[in-house]
């Protein structure tokens, strides 16, 4: 659980807004365009008041400001905008980790200001304004600055011939190393690590991808222009935990046979089908059974073995590790007894979930998809 202390906030309408506007949640108005209408001097604002997140109605409105402005990052790429630009690719990545806090219910002001870095970018492609706030990677929230080393990398390969490859996972890792440093200066290293693991990964795979890249790239033309090939929307995997782990167990050495074998076959899928993978999630779920914190805690170490498994099985994308607890259960069993069966019917719910988007291996030049 973050921290519950609220940080007294005066915000500043302008004359324009309207009396509709004034009762919108905060990220509602930036979702929708007019973070204008909100001063830029707030250093710290929920997206709602924190003490009004346990409202349906609040919950609900920042929501869909996350949606709201998913959709304009949509109508961008499908305006053209590629989802390896670096602004395009910054703009997401901000928009998730602010989600990501939002929903395991930071209380602080990180949520808020990280949407807004995103939104900010966002309104500049969308007007084709210049310089793109996206060219700065702001400490917000304060977040400590960790890993001069990964900074400094990731600004050499902003110099480099091959960036145009490296754009995506270089966007992504710079945005990683705030997410960590908010995280260590709130809970310290240990909430912090999973993070520093993703930037770290990010520089690892944008070093591969700007030396594999051709140094003449940005100046040759495509001769004759090639459509690029269909991207998947997203796919969604889900792996049974039981299947997986241990009862109430964790570590790479509670994996059962069987999980190992799921993970191989898992990992022999995603090689053989897909030419290349944008995006690698796992997400850890539980059962209700249990605090909220014990919960949280296992759901978040199983995702990060999984993630674990499937490198050492060879898949060497960038993954981030998730863990909600048992906030999303698909199975409620409220009427279920004796425990035995309590169990047993809240299955489904003990599960890892797998989402990715790429391009298929039937998208491949000369193929038929």
């Amino acid at each position: 659980m973050k921290a519950t202390m609220t940080p007294k906030i005066t915000p500043m309408l302008t004359p324009t807004m309207t009396p509709m506007m004034k009762l919108l949640p905060l990220a509602s108005l930036l979702a929708m365009g007019l973070a204008q209408a909100v001063t830029p001097t707030l250093s710290a604002a929920p997206l709602a008041m924190p003490q009004l997140r346990i409202s349906d109605q609040a919950v609900s409105a920042d929501q869909q400001a996350y949606r709201l402005l998913q959709e304009r990052i949509k109508k961008l790429n499908d305006g053209g905008v590629r989802v390896g630009d670096y602004y395009l690719s910054k703009a997401q990545c901000w928009l998730d980790v602010s989600f990501h806090e939002y929903t395991r219910n930071d209380r602080s002001a990180f949520p808020l200001q990280a949407l807004q870095e995103s939104a900010k970018i966002v309104a500049a492609l969308e007007d084709g304004s210049t310089p793109n706030p996206g060219d700065a990677t702001p400490l917000v929230n304060d977040a400590t600055r960790l890993r001069d080393d990964l900074w400094a990398s990731f600004g050499k390969l902003h110099a480099s011939p091959g960036f145009a490859c490296a754009a995506q996972k270089v966007a992504c890792g710079e945005v990683e190393l705030v997410h960590a440093g908010n995280e260590y200066k709130q809970q310290g290293w240990r909430h912090a690590n999973p993070y520093v693991q993703l930037a770290e990964d990010a520089q690892a795979a944008a070093q591969s991808a700007a030396a594999a890249c051709p140094a003449d790239q940005p100046k040759r033309e495509p001769e004759p222009p090639v459509p690029p090939p269909p991207r998947i929307g997203h796919e969604r995997i889900t792996l049974d935990m039981d299947a997986l782990f241990r009862f109430d167990k964790a570590g790479a050495a509670d994996v059962l046979p069987q999980g190992v074998e799921k993970i191989r076959d898992l990992a022999a899928r995603l090689k053989q089908g897909y030419v290349q993978i944008d995006t690698l999630s796992v997400t850890g779920h539980t059962d209700r059974l249990g605090s909220d914190s014990y919960n949280q805690a296992l759901s978040e170490r199983r995702a990060l073995t999984v993630k674990q498994l499937l490198r050492e099985q060879g898949i060497a994308n960038v993954i981030s590790a998730y863990g909600k607890g048992k906030a999303e259960p698909v199975a409620a069993c409220d009427k279920v007894a004796p425990r035995a069966a309590l169990i047993a019917c809240l299955q489904p719910n003990r599960r890892v979930e797998i989402e990715l988007t790429g391009i298929k291996s039937s998208a491949k030049k000369g193929s038929t998809p």
